[in-house]
């Protein structure tokens, strides 16, 4: 499959990064020529440095007989011209564009990416992106970290251990035996800043941080054992009223009627136009620091704070003082990847990534059939992987103590039709069988070689 990446930043390099990996010609485009230099230095791709919307430059890429164009630059224009171009003069049959304002994405406008206007078969918008991952923070509070699998089955669920978690100092095996009916399975421990993938002998201790795949049916129930309470915040303020911030409030908003949400924003005219797309929201005009603002908006009995503006220390500063003012649950919204290790010793409980989110998105779109969805955890130290075993795969009708999985991987669900079984060393793998699989930084490459990886489009 040759595929064409357009745009080296942050983006563009993780998805040229995953589809190198999976042994696919990939060309990375940027004006950037150092961007381009740090991809091709880096990874096994090719780059051409010019900009992706120019028919020369796509041409020099390899655009004639490319099988798809991922256009992720900063600039939406330069996306969606981009696709344009790659249709209309290289006839690229698989075209995806990252396009952040919201304004070309409202309904009445739903018409503008028709193949016979403006031909993109994807459109992923990083701010609606994150705002659902907002969304699915609040609905399992008591996780620092949720990625759902299978359409929504499975859950990845983040949990931090304290003092109080019922099964401190057991080892994992002797859980799946106090709790055999339970489908959940503890895939992924961080100790001491390190993540590694949990072993059947590990112990829980207070401070870890452990990672869960769950079926959702049972997410309550593993909440609980784990001594997370399993309700969800009804009390919200949200600290910036831009994409993201209104996105966010105006999804509760529309929500169910228990759930309220104050909207606290700096500027006057934005915080207007909030105030006229809210129903039910309160609105107040001030600055998201201010804690007689924040007692305003009842940060005393909220839930939840969410610190969604467009800088990131503004955010960690927020969440920091809606800690100490005792609010049990504050994320924030964070672009740079070097301030996630300040999360731990603010006490901050979560964060969203807007680039990880974004990444995953697309991956998910670009994938289909045999490795169906990526979820990166961390700084990129481990990956979570949905699949599909195919016929021809190397470990389709095998037991999975005989499937070779890498050291650092384990194979943490297993979707048989609409069944969903926490699988054991007897487990067979079948042909259609939909597996989630934890896995280390340095074992994706080979757990993706397993499923014999392609990009595959549709």
């Amino acid at each position: 499959m040759k595929v064409i990446v357009c745009g080296a930043g942050q983006v563009g390099w993780q998805i040229a990064r995953h589809l190198a990996a999976e042994r696919n010609d990939v060309t990375v485009v940027d004006c950037n020529a150092a961007l381009v230099r740090r991809a091709t230095d880096a990874l096994d791709v090719g780059g051409v440095v010019g900009f992706a919307s120019h028919p020369d430059v796509l041409d020099r890429a390899g655009a004639r007989d490319a099988d798809m164009i991922i256009a992720a630059t900063f600039t939406d224009e330069v996306n969606m011209v981009a696709c344009q171009v790659a249709h209309s003069v290289f006839s690229v049959p698989r075209k995806i564009a990252r396009v952040r304002a919201q304004s070309y994405l409202a309904p009445e406008w739903s018409d503008l990416f028709r193949r016979d206007h403006m031909p993109i078969d994807v459109i992923i918008s990083p701010e609606r992106e994150v705002a659902e991952a907002v969304l699915r923070r609040l609905r399992a509070p008591a996780a620092f970290e949720t990625e759902s699998f299978m359409g929504g089955r499975v859950h990845l669920l983040g949990l931090a251990l304290d003092e109080n978690c019922p099964v401190l100092n057991t080892p994992l095996r002797q859980l799946t035996e106090l709790f055999s009916t339970l489908r959940a399975m503890v895939v992924g421990i961080r100790r001491e800043g390190r993540l590694h993938k949990a072993d059947p002998g590990d112990q829980l201790y207070p401070g870890d941080q452990v990672y869960v795949i769950v079926a959702a049916e049972d997410r309550g129930r593993a909440l609980e054992i784990f001594g997370k309470p399993s309700a969800r915040a009804e009390r919200i303020i949200v600290v910036g009223a831009g994409n993201v911030g209104l996105t966010v409030a105006r999804a509760i908003d529309r929500g169910e009627r228990s759930v309220r949400v104050k909207l606290i924003e700096r500027d006057r005219a934005r915080a207007e136009r909030a105030a006229d797309a809210l129903e039910r929201s309160i609105v107040l005009n001030g600055d998201g620091l201010d804690m007689d603002l924040l007692q305003e908006a009842g940060l005393e009995t909220a839930d939840a704070l969410v610190a969604l503006t467009e800088d990131d220390k503004t955010n960690l500063l927020v969440c920091t003082r809606a800690k100490a003012a005792g609010c049990p649950l504050v994320i924030g919204l964070i672009n740079d990847p070097g301030l996630q290790q300040l999360l731990g010793p603010l006490r901050i409980d979560a964060s969203i990534n807007p680039r990880s989110t974004t990444v995953s998105s697309i991956l998910r779109h670009v994938r289909h059939g045999r490795v169906r969805a990526v979820y990166s955890i961390g700084d990129a130290e481990a990956e979570v992987i949905e699949a599909q075993v195919l016929g021809t795969s190397a470990i389709a009708g095998k037991r999975v103590r005989d499937c070779g999985f890498p050291e650092g991987a384990v194979l943490g669900a297993v979707g048989k039709g609409e069944r969903v079984i926490i699988p054991n060393g007897n487990t067979v793998l079948e042909e259609g069988d939909v597996l989630i699989v934890f896995s280390e930084a340095a074992d994706v490459r080979r757990v993706e070689q397993m499923f014999r990886v392609a990009v595959d489009y549709f």
